[in-house]
């Protein structure tokens, strides 16, 4: 027997956010005439307790077994409501949200238009929630184990905190050394403390730690399955060196027959490395790798009589037979810390990176000025005869950022402070030199970064607000053209080094994690978090969290503190060692599927397959929901020719009434 419904409509005035464009008592007083409604209620904020509580109270005094809180998106606080009212007794999915805010209030001025459209949308809901189907959670185990994708700064932190916590980590990171982008800077702002000195014991903790298993030199290549269940494969790049049997004492480097030829990635091309290499002294594991594309054996397939690498290794590690490994495991959660990329000044080439050696990036002046980089740590540059110290340096900012001519109209938020940084400590290493910083604003906005900023405008370095629009040559000099425009003064400024602070971008290889884990893009190409404030390490597939830069551009303190926030997250279905799986999904009607599969090639989130089954004794192919996996979305609903799939709670029948409904509406 089919209960009768008893709705409860409830009208919220979100401060003023509702009711300053749309009069709520109105509005209830219409709710009340409306079928099957025996209570209309309005409060101030229908999401705080009090608001809760007058919902539970009525579904328990009054009966009622339908709700409708007309208030904001579902998005906020749907949840929120549908805890309330199953602590009341009642089914969770007997709820409908009017989205009387984003959907109304907010898009009109006119208090009788809005009130008047968040009459519709009450109606609409009333029509549809009289048709609402209890639905059932469900629950499914959870492998007490994580996968970190990653292992700069933030991939280690999320690590280090999931393996304390006693959970199995993997950590897989695609260079032959975990560390990422911090480990190349020789100091952090704004403390100036030794970016090695406080990295390198994390990156020991990784290594040694008996919950994490560190795969350096490895990509993820096949994720399948849902939280909880993750199936990961991941690929062992052959390093044909003896992971057991490498020491790490360097001989093999040292007598490579193409020692030192190459450019090295660690020190962004200014320094040189063999085709057999360590990427930087502190890198761990400490473990050679053979560079495949620049090793004689393996390119020529000789190497001199025999490879010089074998014959002075004393440990016996070089292996060219090796061959790539994969390695498959099982993961409840994934964090995703993939990092950014510095942009390509070769996009703006009015500034003349391609043309002029002098003029170098901001990651390349953090080698240049480091004691373990290229030059131990001397600010050399290249006359055309002779090397020298630079007596003119200028640094130029915003380098793509905040430009819309090459696509990124966000701020780095990082390049103000570590050109503050450069100038400092070029103003330590060479005192007599005149420092100038050209620039179109200064965000300091960090903890002790405006006293920084204040500290090295005080060291005589000088501050131009102006864009440079172009760099060139004149004798021995280049030349920064451009307008101080505070002063309204155009300016040829004749400098020695010219640093580009430029800023972050999304990885090239993002495209291929997004592919894996079914993840997004916001504007400005970053991964998509699933709410901004809300949920910002969450991602819309379930279990899959990010950190660091992959999600935006942020300093070290912030990537620190979203790694451990991502961490936590992740944490909490592992400790659970269960997962509840949403029952709004949707459901397949086998009697009437036809198996075209046209549901299955449009699935976002790959959660339908094609099964056999025997209908009047026959097999045939019918389409199967994995309901883990199934974010019901509601996608696979009209491509399917048969109507035979729909989302629970979204079906023909109970949205077709609310269209209906506002129809019949003047």
């Amino acid at each position: 027997m089919i209960e009768k419904p008893k709705i409860g409509v409830y009208v919220c005035h979100c401060g003023i956010n509702i009711a300053s464009t749309v009069d709520v008592e109105t509005v209830e007083e219409y709710a009340l005439k409306l079928p099957n409604v025996e209570v209309a209620r309005t409060y101030s904020y229908m999401c705080s307790d009090p608001g809760q509580a007058l919902i539970k109270e009525d579904i328990k005094e009054h009966g009622l077994n339908r709700i409708i809180v007309a208030s904001c998106s579902p998005r906020m606080h749907e949840t929120t409501f549908r805890k309330a009212i199953q602590e009341a007794g009642l089914n969770p999915y007997f709820l409908e949200m009017a989205n009387i805010r984003e959907q109304c209030s907010w898009v009109h001025q006119d208090m009788e238009e809005a009130t008047a459209k968040a009459k519709k949308l009450v109606t609409a809901s009333v029509a549809k929630v009289r048709l609402l189907e209890a639905l059932e959670s469900t629950e499914v185990d959870a492998e007490p184990a994580a996968l970190i994708i990653g292992a700069g700064i933030a991939g280690i932190q999320a690590a280090l905190d999931i393996a304390d916590a006693g959970f199995k980590t993997y950590l897989v990171e695609k260079t032959p050394s975990v560390g990422g982008r911090m480990a190349q800077l020789d100091k952090t702002f704004p403390t100036l403390d030794c970016s090695a000195c406080i990295l390198t014991p994390k990156m020991v903790d990784c290594a040694s730690h008996p919950n994490i298993e560190l795969l350096t030199y490895s990509e993820v290549e096949e994720i399948n399955g849902f939280i909880g269940n993750f199936d990961v494969r991941v690929r062992k790049k052959a390093r044909y060196v003896d992971f057991e049997k490498c020491t790490g004492c360097g001989d093999c480097a040292k007598e490579c027959r193409v020692a030192d030829r190459f450019p090295s990635e660690f020190d962004e091309g200014m320094g040189k490395r063999s085709a057999i290499y360590l990427p930087f002294p502190q890198a761990v594991p400490a473990k050679y790798t053979i560079d495949p594309e620049q090793c004689l054996y393996l390119t020529r397939g000789k190497c001199g009589k025999e490879p010089k690498c074998q014959e002075v290794c004393g440990a016996d590690a070089i292996n060219f037979e090796q061959e790539d490994e994969y390695v498959e495991f099982k993961v409840g959660a994934i964090i995703v810390a993939t990092g950014f990329d510095p942009f390509d000044p070769s996009r703006k080439p009015e500034y003349g990176y391609d043309d002029y050696p002098n003029v170098i990036t901001g990651m390349e002046m953090e080698r240049l000025v480091s004691a373990s980089g290229p030059t131990g740590g001397k600010v050399l540059i290249n006359n055309g005869k002779e090397e020298i110290e630079p007596k003119e340096v200028a640094f130029i900012k915003c380098v793509g950022s905040r430009d819309e001519s090459v696509g990124n109209e966000y701020c780095s938020r990082v390049c103000c402070m570590y050109t503050a940084k450069q100038a400092h400590l070029i103003r330590e290493k060479l005192p007599d030199a005149n420092i100038r910083i050209y620039y179109m604003d200064v965000r300091a906005f960090g903890k002790g970064y405006e006293e920084f900023y204040d500290r090295v405008r005080r060291e005589n370095v000088r501050y131009i607000r102006g864009n440079p629009s172009e760099i060139f040559k004149r004798g021995n000099k280049l030349v920064v053209k451009a307008e101080d425009t505070l002063t309204s003064t155009p300016l040829e400024d004749e400098v020695d080094l010219v640093v580009l602070g430029v800023g972050l971008e999304p990885r090239a290889e993002m495209r291929q994690v997004m592919d894996l884990l079914r993840l997004s893009q916001s504007g400005d190409r970053f991964f998509l978090e699933a709410h901004p404030k809300l949920r910002p390490v969450d991602t819309a597939t379930e279990g899959v969290f990010l950190a660091g830069c992959c999600q935006g551009p942020k300093d070290i303190p912030d990537t620190v503190a979203q790694a451990k926030g991502a961490a936590s997250s992740a944490m909490i279905p592992l400790a659970r060692g269960s997962v509840t799986i949403d029952a709004q999904v949707a459901e397949v009607n086998e009697a009437t599927c036809r198996g075209c599969g046209f549901c299955v090639e449009i699935c976002p989130y790959s959660a339908i397959e094609m099964v056999t089954v025997n209908r009047f004794g026959h097999e045939i192919e019918v389409a199967k929901v994995n309901e883990a996996l199934c974010k019901g979305c509601g996608s696979c609903s009209p491509a399917c020719l048969s109507d035979s799939i729909q989302p629970k709670s979204f079906r023909d029948r109970q949205i077709l009434p609310q269209i209906a409904a506002l129809g019949a509406m003047k």
